[in-house]
């Protein structure tokens, strides 16, 4: 995740990114974005972008699995990976 915003009104990219890369720092693709300070949480995100990342390998951090698994993602990712 990519922190954008001002000072106490964060909002954030899901991005991907090499893990050597600061937070901040250069990225791959902006897979969403994700804006907790709106009630409820705004949260927009490519589910089909996501899953092919998550095909390809990519790895990621704990805030970003629990927001694909609140999409979808990790259980069509699981669901490919029974089929196989």
């Amino acid at each position: 995740m990519q922190r954008n915003g001002r000072h106490k009104q964060a909002s954030y990219r899901i991005v991907v990114a090499d893990s050597r890369y600061p937070r901040d720092g250069r990225f791959i693709e902006i897979l969403g974005h994700y804006d907790p300070t709106t009630t409820p949480a705004t949260l927009k995100l490519d589910a089909d972008k996501a899953y092919e990342w998550i095909k390809k390998g990519a790895q990621p951090s704990d805030t970003v699995r629990a927001i694909f698994t609140r999409k979808g993602v990790n259980a069509k990712h699981a669901a490919s990976k029974k089929g196989e």
